[in-house]
């Protein structure tokens, strides 16, 4: 059922190309209004009233979810063409783009895995002195309060909370879950008369609680604190900061969906094989430290993480994925703008990536009091700034953006975008990815503007695969077959190993986790599919004979996908049968080092079992006159019949 277009004027400041919305967008436009929200607000409620409806305002949309509970319908699907379209020095062409938005927001996106969190309200409040105190009775009338002091000072006599004394020394754990360890604990003695008395210090005391409020003033007590759920910290000399964190802690009672932000595929991951280290992008980037080793591959505690996305961009097998929302959702959402708006008569499209709210709010501020965004600049809203990769950013070049701009947060961590970009820029090209670090409205819109449209592929491409595959597929869009020369520590390259050094002990084949190298079951080989290749180091480090060197680089040509040599020797024929097995040079060099230098191999015919395969070796030891397993005739079994009556007497 094609959705009914809700459309307004906004008071006549902003044009809507219906033409263009009825042709490419999958909607039916409805009449043009100039006051939906207000004066003809009974239009909006007769629409949503008869059928499905999209009702392009974000700015309203308390309004109309509360419209449509009052309806008793569905909330009505929501999408901004105003601050994003309409109110622009070039709306007048934006509508491929208003097109284009229309579009991107009809897709279903999957709804994310969640886990219920339990918080029963027991509150850990940090600090020393009337402000701890007075947040610790605050906060009684809600919750279970605990009240540590740093100093013993004045104590608080109060029936709405405990109090003790001590230092914190380990806090781990999140919402509904912290588990805290303290030293010098000295809790308050109940009853007596006169002031409050401390039992004796002990350190080690351990307990759990569902809230951390830290008033300490001291260094949090978690990286990247300000992602982790449950605990709230605040300048103690702040009065407006601390009564905010006080508001916030009371509301954090009851059963809460924590969102399951990364999907984790421990068969693919390259973390380690057979105790030697590999990859860790993802322990090295994670803020918050919720990854952590698990033998061969990596485990994520789902109540630490924040989902912040650096991990899915960075794994280079694919074995952590952002899950909420799914990676393959961000390429559909890629496809659909950059097809219609071609489609709706667009050339040469411009994609600019922002999260919400920074993104959203800097685009707002410039439409209204500005420039706004370009006709030909489509914005993209994420949920993971970090987690739009270099797959993301080459699959947007692909599917016919000519260009990448990642509008910075604040508050994003820099170094996973930066890796990124750098990554897609080796690949792309000069000019067609750029973060853009800006806080003042007015400069994002003149970078905009002033910026140089690149050229646009001749053929885009639908960004189907994993994110290797889209990867590959879409710098081939972009170069044909070719060889692009990468930066450090990209996921792509080839091994190159030093042939005077390798012995052919193949353990780097047996070790490797993408089945990138592999041997020759007949013959002494070192077999190597570039394709496969992850550059996680596994090979470079496991090898005895320090014999191994990647290079990155993105291999295009189609013998990416086939095994080529990079090692072989001349086998070695056994001495006795004439199979082949081993290598001929190294069984020469071990002939040569031990025959008649070593204790064991003194004796010629010992000498010669080092040039036998495995079965003649086998069956040259048992004829030999030393040989172990030989036995002399079996000894006669002994009864008390033969040895005469027992020796054995009865008590």
């Amino acid at each position: 059922m094609t959705k009914t277009l809700m459309i307004c004027s906004c008071l006549g400041t902003q044009k809507v190309d219906q033409q263009a919305l009825n042709g490419q967008a999958g909607v039916t436009c409805s009449p043009l209004y100039a006051a939906l929200c207000t004066a003809q607000v009974g239009a909006a409620a007769k629409a949503m009233a008869e059928g499905e409806v999209m009702i392009a305002c974000r700015q309203e949309a308390p309004r109309f979810r509360e419209l449509a509970a009052e309806l008793g319908v569905d909330e009505p699907a929501l999408v901004d063409l105003r601050d994003r379209a309409g109110w622009s020095d070039e709306a007048a062409a934006a509508g491929p783009k208003q097109a284009a938005l229309a579009a991107e927001a009809q897709l279903r996106v999957p709804l994310a895995r969640t886990m219920d969190v339990v918080s029963e309200g027991t509150c850990l409040v940090l600090g020393a002195g009337a402000v701890a105190e007075q947040a610790a009775r605050d906060l009684a009338d809600h919750l279970a309060v605990t009240l540590l002091l740093s100093e013993p000072g004045d104590l608080p006599v109060s029936p709405g909370f405990d109090t003790a004394v001590g230092r914190l020394s380990r806090a781990q754990g999140a919402l509904g879950g912290f588990e805290v360890r303290i030293d010098a604990f000295r809790p308050v003695i109940p009853g007596g008369r006169g002031a409050p008395t401390l039992e004796d210090p002990r350190d080690g005391a351990k307990s759990r609680c569902d809230i951390i409020l830290d008033l300490s003033g001291n260094p949090p007590l978690f990286p990247a604190h300000e992602k982790r759920e449950g605990y709230l910290r605040a300048d103690p000399g702040s009065q407006g900061a601390v009564a905010k964190a006080v508001l916030e802690a009371s509301h954090l009672v009851g059963t809460f969906e924590k969102p399951l932000h990364v999907r984790l595929e421990p068969s693919l991951c390259a973390h380690s094989r057979a105790g030697q280290p590999a990859c860790s992008n993802c322990l090295d980037i994670c803020p918050t430290g919720a990854i952590s080793p698990a033998g061969d591959h990596v485990s994520v505690d789902p109540m630490i993480c924040a989902g912040c996305g650096a991990c899915s961009a960075l794994c280079p097998s694919g074995a952590i994925a952002l899950d909420a929302p799914p990676v393959e959702t961000v390429f559909r959402r890629l496809s659909t703008l950059a097809s219609t708006y071609l489609a709706a008569g667009g050339a040469a499209p411009r994609l600019l990536v922002h999260d919400a709210p920074f993104g959203a709010e800097m685009i707002g501020l410039a439409a209204r009091h500005g420039r706004g965004l370009p006709a030909d600049v489509i914005p993209l809203e994420v949920t993971a700034l970090a987690g739009f990769g270099h797959a993301e950013m080459l699959a947007a070049l692909a599917c016919g953006f000519v260009s990448v701009d990642i509008l910075l947060a604040p508050r994003t961590e820099r170094d996973t975008p930066e890796r990124e970009a750098l990554l897609a820029g080796a690949v792309a090209g000069q000019g067609r990815v750029a973060l853009l670090d800006l806080a003042d409205p007015d400069a994002l819109s003149d970078r905009l503007y002033g910026a140089e449209v690149p050229a646009p592929l001749t053929e885009p491409v639908l960004p189907m695969g994993s994110r290797r595959q889209i990867a590959r597929l879409a710098a081939k869009a972009i170069h044909g077959e070719a060889v692009l020369p990468l930066p450090e520590h990209a996921p792509y390259g080839a091994v190159l190993v030093d042939t005077d050094a390798c012995t052919l002990c193949l353990s780097c084949v047996s070790l490797c986790p993408s089945g990138a190298l592999g041997d020759n079951p007949d013959l002494p080989q070192l077999r190597f599919q570039e394709d496969a290749c992850l550059q996680c180091g596994l090979c470079a480090n496991i090898c005895p004979e320090d014999a191994i060197t990647l290079k990155p680089q993105l291999n295009l040509a189609p013998d990416a996908f086939s095994q080529v040599i990079l090692n072989e020797e001349e086998p070695f024929a056994c001495i006795e049968c004439g199979s082949l097995f081993g290598v001929k040079s190294t069984i020469e060099r071990i002939t040569e080092k031990l025959a008649g230098k070593h204790s064991m191999f003194a004796n010629p015919n010992a000498a010669r079992m080092i040039q036998m395969c495995d079965d003649c070796r086998v069956k040259a030891q048992y004829h030999s006159q030393d040989n172990p397993f030989a036995m002399g005739e079996r000894p006669r079994v002994r009864t008390a019949d033969s040895d005469g009556p027992s020796k054995r007497r009865d008590h």
